[in-house]
């Protein structure tokens, strides 16, 4: 596996041309450059598509790993091709913008991070989760937490909560997440992109707060399950809605969304409750303009735009997710996807034919 953690900027240059997914009527165009912006989270995901799209369809993609609220500015500029963000669009937000859709590209989980010497096993439950972060839970010997872990040997020793210090789409999920298992988050510092912590570090981009957590004793911190993973960071297993201990799997993660997907696919799957759902998991999206034509792009670039979120679509694309530890998009999800990018048009015309 490549390290994906190399920069936080992914270009990759075509060096086939060959098309793919839906008729677009590509069959004569020329390789373009497509840009993107936006969340960190689905970043070592992002790296291995964008490459393999290259090699099948001839067409470069550079994302820049910014944070989804930044994404977003950028889309909202119309200085992007697509913006990434692990947080859909509020009404409010979609109404200062020109009409987007949003297509949910994988699933993943958002992770609770820990630097503990010798604690190779940790359990959470959202509501120690919420008093941690909040600063009523200050210890790691907690009487709370030594319930939840009758066999760990935790310190006498404060805890360092590790945050974001960026617009972020992972927030809002963790932050997501707290607002429904704690009545006093909800209401002191609620959920959203970017929440004020009231003590703790904070970093920038999933990178920046795994690296923190890595080089920080007694800390603590939210970050994508792939960053902990390939840090060999230790990260918890969270009680879920039903009081099962549950750690974040392809088949948990996916377990989270079993329920109802609405036709515009933005939606919370946070604190699930079906059995086995990992309590914190989350789709992300890629999010575009309608109506293509803008900014001067050519009618390619915005072909190459549909043929890229076709390729995440695809059985091939979703294959790799739980190599790079996500998950796949349900069947659902990728069909009703598949509809609104039918809508999606250039000049008033239907892309996808």
């Amino acid at each position: 596996m490549k390290n994906f953690f190399s920069s936080v900027m992914t270009l990759v240059f075509a060096i086939a041309a060959i098309s793919c997914g839906g008729n677009t009527n590509n069959d004569s165009r020329t390789p373009q450059q497509l840009s993107g912006a936006g969340a960190t989270f689905p970043l070592p995901f992002y790296n291995v598509i964008f490459e393999e799209f290259a090699k099948i369809n001839g067409d470069a993609v550079a994302y820049g790993g910014i944070g989804s609220g930044g994404g977003v500015r950028n889309l909202r500029d119309k200085i992007v091709d697509f913006a990434g963000s692990d947080a859909y669009l509020t009404d409010k937000e979609m109404s200062d913008m020109k009409s987007v859709i949003h297509i949910p590209t994988c699933m993943g989980a958002v992770v609770l991070a820990y630097n503990i010497d010798g604690v190779k096993e940790l359990v959470l439950s959202g509501d120690v989760i919420a008093d941690i972060f909040a600063g009523n839970i200050k210890m790691w010997n907690d009487e709370r937490l030594m319930a939840l872990n009758p066999g760990a040997t935790l310190p006498a020793e404060p805890i360092i909560p590790v945050f974001r210090s960026d617009g972020s789409g992972t927030t809002f999920v963790f932050t997501d997440y707290l607002a429904k298992v704690s009545p006093q988050w909800k209401e002191k510092y609620g959920a959203g992109k970017s929440v004020n912590f009231p003590s703790g570090q904070a970093a920038k981009g999933n990178p920046g707060v795994a690296s923190v957590i890595k080089q920080t004793k007694n800390s603590i911190g939210y970050v994508g399950s792939e960053y902990a993973f390939a840090q060999k960071i230790a990260y918890a297993k969270i009680k879920n809605q039903r009081g099962e201990i549950v750690e974040p799997t392809p088949t948990s993660i996916s377990a989270a969304a079993s329920g109802e997907i609405p036709t515009d696919t933005r939606c919370s799957i946070t604190n699930s409750d079906a059995t086995g759902a990992y309590p914190i998991s989350t789709f992300t999206w890629m999010i575009i303009y309608k109506e293509q034509n803008y900014s001067d792009r050519s009618k390619e670039q915005a072909i190459a735009t549909i043929e890229l979120l076709e390729y995440l679509l695809s059985d091939e694309a979703q294959s790799i997710t739980s190599e790079v530890h996500y998950a796949p998009l349900p069947a659902k999800a990728k069909e009703l996807s598949m509809a609104n990018l039918k809508g999606v048009t250039y000049n008033g015309v239907a892309i996808i034919q």
